[in-house]
């Protein structure tokens, strides 16, 4: 069953109503999002901790790199280039980083704040090949709009 991006966008906004705290932000956004579909085996946020540099936030699911540069990885390549990645395959991305064994494919967004500056990547792993497409870039992204965007 799909997930019902709309409801999740509005209960995502009810909970985040008011609250300016990143961490807390991505907290909730992560728990809300993993819990929405069965797809996400892995679902959490890398935060932007000096230049070139991503380092582990909060997040659902097991354990997760504790740092990630820019140079490396799909998280990097969101990071590096500001575009949404969607990999059907993770074998097949050049320099992709196993931070999990059961990882076949991810999606990984660009987060910013209200400014248009880079605060970190929101990455979900799945243990389904090609488990996400531009529908699923196209709601996260809006989530994200919405709840970083009023920072």
């Amino acid at each position: 069953m799909p997930t019902d991006y709309a409801a999740l966008h509005r209960r995502i906004a009810a909970l985040t109503e008011g609250e300016t705290d990143v961490i807390a932000l991505m907290a909730t956004v992560a728990c809300e999002l993993h819990h929405a579909d069965a797809r996400f085996d892995w679902t959490g946020f890398y935060r932007v901790t000096a230049p070139e540099l991503l380092k582990i936030g909060p997040y659902q699911g097991g354990h997760g790199c504790l740092t990630i540069p820019f140079a490396r990885g799909v998280c990097g390549a969101a990071a590096r280039t500001g575009e949404v990645q969607i990999v059907d395959d993770v074998e097949a991305f050049p320099g992709h980083i196993a931070c999990s064994a059961s990882t076949r494919s991810e999606i990984v967004l660009p987060v910013r704040d209200g400014a248009g500056r880079l605060i970190g990547v929101l990455d979900i792993d799945s243990d389904r090949p090609a488990a996400f497409g531009p529908d699923d870039a196209a709601a996260l992204d809006a989530i994200l709009g919405d709840v970083f965007g009023r920072l």
